[in-house]
């Protein structure tokens, strides 16, 4: 979908930092409010703002102040996947837990 804002060219310049394109900013300024209400996910925000990975997306937040939402459910589901991935061999440090430190 494409949207068009008008703003006086001196408020657009304002709330623009040097250099940044107001388009930007204002698309990035909707993804963050999305995130903030959790209408959006992380998933959601690096397709909106064209991130190819979760680290640019923890990034991004992290840089406009925006704590990422994690649960308990979360680290249980990252816990999961780390105990399936060190079971295939995939995980470099599973070495570590048979006294390899």
């Amino acid at each position: 979908m494409e949207i068009t804002l008008k703003i006086p060219d001196e408020l657009a310049q304002r709330v623009a930092a040097e250099g940044k394109e107001p388009a930007r900013v204002a698309l990035e300024a909707l993804a963050l409010e999305g995130y903030r209400t959790e209408r959006l996910s992380e998933s959601a925000i690096r397709q909106m703002l064209g991130f190819d990975s979760r680290i640019q997306v923890h990034s991004f937040l992290k840089e406009h102040g925006v704590p990422l939402h994690y649960d308990i459910s979360d680290l249980e589901r990252d816990r999961e996947t780390a105990e399936r991935r060190r079971a295939k061999g995939g995980n470099p440090a599973s070495s570590y837990e048979h006294g390899r430190r």
